[in-house]
């Protein structure tokens, strides 16, 4: 077989070209087509005066951002003040990019083409040029800035109690970080008099998140807290630290906004019957639930509500786990157990929110779906006011019908999954580049998944996944108990399960297969059950799983495995469906296992939302 070079990317193990591959590995438009480059090149960062014509003026209402350090683009600033009967009016102002861009041009084909933005580690290609995405639609600090505005009226127990939607112009009083309004907000003496004109208005946003969290409580909104992580490069592009990301309220606070003025935007399309997208958040299916109610049954906990459990049966699930040592790993098996949002035309509500209605209103710079639904909504504005919508099509109706939101719910919800695999598959990349330099070190983990061939132990402090193959534990012939989660010993009963506090050493990393390998140094817990009690109770659960003698044959697995197993190898990863399984120094491991340790394996990501 011939082949022939296409793109020479440079040195293999140069800084970002994880990202670079990555890219190419998922198809990602990265290149701007000459098309795109000569409707943008033109433009300035400054807003036309005739733009700003017959917008409601908000330049002196003190809208600021609240974003992370790292932010470059900003979607979203607010405003909130107290109102005289009890309850608040916040203002959420988004970036008005249905301004620059026009249905059917270059610019709008390829923000479709790419769906969204993508967030690398080290770098970002966005849904739209710098020019517009870091500079005219951003909304940064002390410049004008064209906007679509949400105006709503909280009541004194959290109750979204009217809404408003208009086009403005703003000018943005301050860019804020959470960690700085977090500060604030803790008295920070300092801070307080740098900002001290914006501090009431902050302290009346963080009185309202309060009650919001409180309404978000009472319906029932299932509220995962999952850990993320960030990676800290040095001046070589090289990671020097993996680190945690820390939620505070400052996050917490610009979520309930950002959340409610979806609420509003969907209601108010859904109320015009116009065609839109609906971001979806389905129940969870059977075989999961029942998978995930095994789970639970041998932590000793409960999932109430029978075949479909409510998020209120969920949120009380969450209660009971408090602040359990495996709370963590709990929560990564019910986000496991949930169906990922989508994307669609047909509203069938949040699940995971809690809500009937829900759509994207606030990130229209970085999301596709939000750019068409600002559009849906400047429809139905100038048609409540009479004006002619002339700019969507040349009779004046609406540019979409539903046929076509059909289609951009799949391309969106396709480019957003696209989005995290690439984005996914850097980051296993760089955990293993970053343990390369700590094999033979011993670390602390907790088990995070169990197979046939052996578990995973996520590491405590740098939240990384890798594998203790079933070889490795010598002495004794293992059998898995799939409904326990759990391997058993047969002769001497020593039991490996979910949650278990673990010591690893790392024994090697396989780079270009993204796969950690580990040793078990020793375990916490004490090892229970002997000889063939043991081995009767392991028989028991894989009879009472599978029912078939099948059970027996896919579940046992010894310290000497044939060649059709596999060796210790597992990657590092953040999502369910991420491991790709390891071979044998001299055979290939099965594709049907290392499919399932595929999708078995994993850090997960929040995706609900």
């Amino acid at each position: 077989m011939m082949g022939k070079v296409v793109e020479v990317l440079g040195e293999n193990m140069a800084p970002g070209m994880e990202t670079q591959i990555a890219i190419r590995t998922h198809q990602i438009p990265h290149e701007w087509p000459a098309e795109v480059e000569q409707q943008v090149a033109g433009l300035t960062e400054e807003v036309p005066e005739e733009a700003k014509q017959g917008r409601v003026d908000l330049r002196a209402l003190p809208l600021v951002t609240i974003d992370g350090e790292d932010a470059r683009d900003f979607d979203d600033a607010v405003y909130c003040e107290a109102k005289k009967g009890g309850g608040w009016r916040l203002w959420v102002a988004i970036a008005d990019v249905s301004y620059y861009v026009r249905p059917d041009t270059a610019l709008d084909k390829e923000a479709i083409n790419r769906g969204n933005s993508v967030y690398f580690p080290s770098q970002v290609v966005p849904m739209l040029p710098e020019v517009l995405s870091n500079g005219l639609c951003s909304l940064n600090p002390q410049v004008d800035r064209l906007c679509m505005v949400c105006e709503m009226t909280v009541s004194e127990t959290g109750k979204l109690s009217g809404y408003k939607h208009y086009e403005a112009v703003m000018n943005s009083h301050a860019r804020l970080t959470y960690t700085k309004v977090h500060e604030i907000l803790e008295g920070d003496e300092e801070l307080r008099e740098r900002y001290k004109a914006l501090v009431p208005h902050l302290e009346e946003l963080h009185k309202m998140y309060q009650v919001l969290k409180s309404a978000r409580d009472e319906r029932g909104a299932i509220e995962f807290e999952t850990v993320e992580t960030k990676f800290i490069f040095n001046a070589q592009r090289k990671i020097e630290s993996i680190e945690p990301v820390v939620r505070n309220d400052a996050h917490k606070l610009i979520e309930e906004c950002m959340i409610l003025a979806n609420i509003a935007s969907a209601s108010l399309v859904e109320k015009a019957k116009e065609a839109a997208l609906y971001r979806v958040h389905e129940p969870p299916g059977e075989e999961r639930l029942t998978g995930f109610r095994d789970f639970l049954g041998e932590l000793g906990l409960d999932l109430s509500g029978g075949l479909e459990p409510s998020p209120t049966d969920y949120a009380n699930l969450m209660k009971q786990i408090g602040e359990r040592p495996d709370k963590e790993l709990i929560q990564t098996m019910l986000l496991r157990s949930m169906k990922q949002a989508v994307y669609n035309a047909d509203n069938a509500g949040h699940f995971g929110l809690a809500l009937k209605r829900y759509a994207h209103f606030t990130s229209p710079i970085r999301r596709y779906p939000d750019l068409l639904l600002h559009r849906a909504i400047k429809y139905l504005i100038a048609k409540q006011e009479g004006r002619n919508q002339d700019r969507w099509t040349p009779t004046g109706g609406y540019h979409y019908s539903f046929d076509d939101m059909d289609f951009y719910g799949e391309q969106c919800s396709m480019t957003e999954r696209r989005a995290d695999d690439a984005t996914r598959e850097v980051s296993d990349w760089l955990k293993c580049e970053y343990m390369q330099d700590h094999v033979g070190e011993e670390l602390e983990g907790v088990v995070a998944n169990v197979t046939s061939f052996g578990f995973f132990v996520r590491l405590t402090e740098l939240h990384i996944d890798g594998l203790v193959h079933i070889s490795t534990l010598a002495n004794d012939y293992y059998h898995y108990d799939p409904i326990g989660q759990r391997l058993v010993g047969e002769s001497f009963g020593a039991i490996y399960r979910l949650g278990d506090a673990v010591k690893v050493k790392v024994l090697a990393v396989n780079l270009d297969d993204r796969q950690i390998d580990f040793e078990l140094v020793e375990t916490s817990r004490k090892l229970r059950g002997q000889g063939k009690t043991a081995k009767k109770r392991a028989d028991e659960a894989r009879a009472k799983a599978q029912g078939k003698k099948e059970a027996a044959t896919k579940g046992a697995c010894g310290k000497s495995p044939t060649k059709s197993e596999l060796k210790p190898q597992v990657e590092a990863t953040r999502r369910p469906d991420s491991e790709g399984r390891s071979k044998p120094k001299k055979t290939k491991a099965p594709k049907k296992r290392k499919d399932q340790a595929r999708k078995k394996s994993g850090k997960v990501r929040d995706k609900t939302k």
